[in-house]
């Protein structure tokens, strides 16, 4: 592959911009899935080992230089490549600074310490991944573990990622029994998902075979340095046992746990996607479903970085999309759910060596 497993969890993967598709009630009605468009431009953010499939600033990855090699398989680390089953995500809403907890019409947690409405509308994309037969999941499907380390290509039986069938979301924990550090670092924010596994139950590490803790952190707390001078990133992904993170790796008793951190991205206003899609007040909330489901995305592909896919030089299958404009077949664009329309951005498919929104759902 170019590069061994160690080496390329020490790379940085640049996340950025973020498409929306839109999705017809069974699928994407944007552009053709047979078809792909190359990245006209990808993010390389090198600043810091550890924040895997990091999303730069808009800003920060205009810059960036044009690549198109396919992703190649790392071989695994610690016997995990992707997510092989139904993905589960338990969102983690991490301090006391979310205020009180509430419940709306539809059962959503809200927050009175969310000002934009992160909450809701974060609960309402994980709980719409895999509903009507939505094919932006489909383009992760391709994937697969247990084959060559440096394969571009799964065979058939293979053990592919799993589709999010019914939806993703599978819990909620407003963790408010102390207020969230005002600067955490990796190790903290770790310790925080190991603490969310044992919270939800899943104290073994087949409990937390297919799971991602999604930690996030209030308005107003700079998580890793997010939304401070040279914190030029909208969030990123890992496991606790990184031993590049901030403060070394976090102990887990409950087997590998992956994570991602989740700042409160409106924080960043424009540069972290806001009204990337939309305009006015209907893309207040762009960068949130853009930058937490370009997260999403790389953690099910790349489970234990970087013993998933990855690129030649490190980097995962939503950083060769990101910030890749709007509309057509792997640009952002409004995907349809059975929980609402999203802006989300296309990723990598090695099947057309190109940015895609929807693809065929492989299993």
């Amino acid at each position: 592959m170019g590069m061994s497993p160690t080496s390329r969890r020490n790379r940085v993967r640049a996340l950025t911009g973020l498409s929306a598709l839109a999705l017809a009630a069974a699928g994407f009605a944007a552009a053709p899935a047979a078809q792909a468009n190359q990245p006209g431009s990808e993010l390389a953010g090198h600043s810091h080992p550890y924040r895997h499939g990091a999303v730069p600033t808009k800003e920060a990855g205009q810059s960036a230089t044009a690549r198109t090699s396919n992703l190649k398989y790392g071989g695994g680390v610690d016997g995990i490549g992707v997510t092989t089953g139904a993905p589960k995500v338990y969102l983690i809403f991490w301090g006391s600074q979310w205020g009180t907890q509430g419940t709306d019409a539809n059962g959503y947690t809200t927050l009175s310490g969310d000002p934009k409405g992160e909450a809701v509308r974060t609960q309402q994309l994980f709980k719409g991944l895999g509903t009507n037969n939505e094919t932006w999941s489909g383009v992760m499907t391709q994937y697969c573990e247990g084959v060559a380390t440096g394969a571009t290509s799964c065979p058939s039986g293979s053990a592919h990622v799993g589709y999010p069938t019914g939806g993703a979301l599978a819990g909620v924990w407003v963790d408010g029994s102390a207020a969230a550090p005002g600067q955490a670092t990796g190790n903290q924010i770790a310790t925080e998902a190991v603490k969310a596994a044992g919270h939800f139950g899943n104290t073994t590490a087949a409990s937390n075979r297919n799971v991602q803790y999604v930690v996030l952190s209030p308005t107003g707390t700079h998580p890793d340095g997010f939304n401070t001078t040279g914190g030029n990133f909208c969030a990123w992904h890992d496991w606790n046992g990184d031993t590049t993170l901030t403060g070394g790796a976090a102990s887990s008793p409950y087997g590998d746990v992956a994570f991602s951190n989740d700042p409160y991205v409106t924080d960043m206003g424009s540069s972290c996607g806001q009204n990337y899609v939309n305009s006015g007040s209907a893309g207040t909330l762009d960068g949130v479903t853009m930058v937490f489901g370009h997260e999403y995305s790389e953690t099910i592909t790349d489970q234990n970085p970087a013993g998933g896919w990855t690129d030649s030089t490190g980097y995962e299958n939503a950083d060769k999309c990101s910030w890749n404009g709007v509309g057509g077949t792997g640009g952002s664009q409004n995907v349809t759910f059975a929980t609402g329309s999203f802006a989300m951005q296309g990723t990598w498919s090695n099947a057309v060596s190109g940015c895609q929104i929807s693809h065929a759902i492989v299993q």
